[in-house]
């Protein structure tokens, strides 16, 4: 906030302060001390308001809801470079003294929150540690480690994949045997960790319409296994030879992905994330897609996400402990 902005609102606030402790004081000052039946000499529409003082109870209400403020303006910042008396530092267990990132004295909404990050590091840190020093199958094992793995993946994965992990239009499910990138434990943290892009582009100027229909048909009938639309006028041989020449790049000669580059296999109708009937494989030939999963390495930290790729791979593995973990 510039200098002109911290003096303009310090005086609005002191001011106004001010102004309504004159108000209250000076208004009380002329009143009768006690009760009367006199009226204040006016009228509406029947009713008359007697000549009484204000209530003390509301007078001191006044009062103490300025004291509070003034009280608030002195242990907080926020007027000027004022930073407050309240520190800008926690004692952890009555012992070593903690100094937040910012540097900075005062209390301040930053340093708050890194008082409960550091309350959450000092309680949780050690069982975090102890499951990050284990493999990935392992943790998958533990009823424990799969509830806290549970909620991070409430917290932040749910939103994009569902709570029931089951995935949405253009996310896919993670709770099947089909993986863009590979389903291994090592794989599905790198995925967490370092996101993932996953670029197709469009073929329409490429292939044509005609070229594009009748790829789409030989993707869904020949690979896929699923049976056309009965007005279908696709070249499926044609869709043949124009897949062996601009999609087995990516693809693999019989369709079933390349998980390096995160192309799908075009023989599990399942993992087509953006829909698997005739009209939707044509957009994506025709278009592209384009789809990005975040990096979570700096949001969670390597053993949070240890312990999300724990759960994600539970999921697609299920054990006992795992069952029991999701009743």
């Amino acid at each position: 906030m510039s200098t002109a902005w911290s003096l303009y609102i310090t005086v609005l606030t002191l001011g106004t302060l001010i102004a309504l402790t004159w108000l209250l004081l000076s208004t009380r000052k002329g009143q009768r001390g006690d009760t009367t039946e006199e009226t204040v000499g006016h009228a509406f529409d029947g009713i008359e308001e007697y000549d009484n003082p204000l209530p003390k109870w509301w007078f001191w209400l006044f009062i103490a809801t300025l004291l509070f403020a003034v009280g608030y303006l002195v242990l907080y910042p926020g007027l000027g470079t004022w930073r407050g008396l309240l520190p800008g530092y926690s004692y952890l267990d009555n012992a070593a003294r903690t100094e937040f990132a910012t540097g900075g004295q005062g209390w301040t909404g930053v340093h708050e929150w890194e008082k409960e990050m550091a309350r959450a590091e000092a309680r949780y840190g050690p069982l975090f540690a102890k499951y990050a020093s284990m493999p990935v199958a392992e943790v998958a094992k533990d009823p424990k480690a799969l509830k806290m793995g549970g909620r991070l993946f409430a917290s932040n994965c749910a939103v994009c994949h569902g709570s029931d992990a089951k995935g949405a239009y253009g996310f896919p499910n993670l709770t099947d045997d089909v993986w863009r990138w590979g389903g291994e434990p090592d794989t599905i943290k790198a995925s967490i960790m370092n996101g993932r892009m996953g670029v197709m582009p469009g073929w329409a100027q490429v292939l044509g319409e005609q070229g594009v229909t009748d790829v789409s048909a030989f993707v869904l009938k020949e690979l896929a296994g699923r049976p056309l639309p009965g007005d279908s006028k696709a070249n499926v041989d044609n869709g043949r030879t124009l897949f062996a020449t601009t999609c087995v790049a990516c693809h693999g000669a019989q369709g079933k992905g390349t998980p390096m580059m995160g192309a799908p296999d075009l023989t599990r109708p399942e993992a087509f994330i953006y829909g698997s009937s005739f009209a939707q494989l044509q957009q994506t030939i025709r278009y592209g897609r384009k789809g990005e999963m975040p990096a979570q390495a700096q949001l969670q930290g390597d053993d949070r996400v240890h312990l999300l790729a724990a759960y994600v791979y539970s999921l697609s593995h299920p054990t006992p402990e795992a069952s029991e973990q999701g009743q």
